[in-house]
């Protein structure tokens, strides 16, 4: 493996999802009696828990306001 000569390496697939660094994951190097460590920083965020923050707030209707998801359900479905 090398390093490009802007400084980029790619971190192999395998190593990247043992470690369960995801696209946007921020990162840290950090240099220590001659080694270079890598690790994510600040709280790990899941493609599942990234996809449920891109929908907060999508459902918000206020129509839907009060009403128990039965309710919502049973309006959704047309039902009467």
């Amino acid at each position: 493996m090398r390093i490009t000569s802007k400084g980029q390496v790619t971190i192999p697939q395998e190593i990247r999802e043992k470690a369960g660094l995801l696209p946007h994951t921020e990162v840290e190097f950090e240099y220590t009696r001659g080694r270079v460590t890598l690790r994510a920083v600040g709280k790990r965020t899941t493609r599942g828990r990234r996809a449920i923050e891109r929908l907060r707030g999508s459902g918000t209707n206020p129509a839907w306001k009060g009403r128990s998801t039965a309710e919502i359900m049973t309006l959704l479905r047309g039902e009467d």
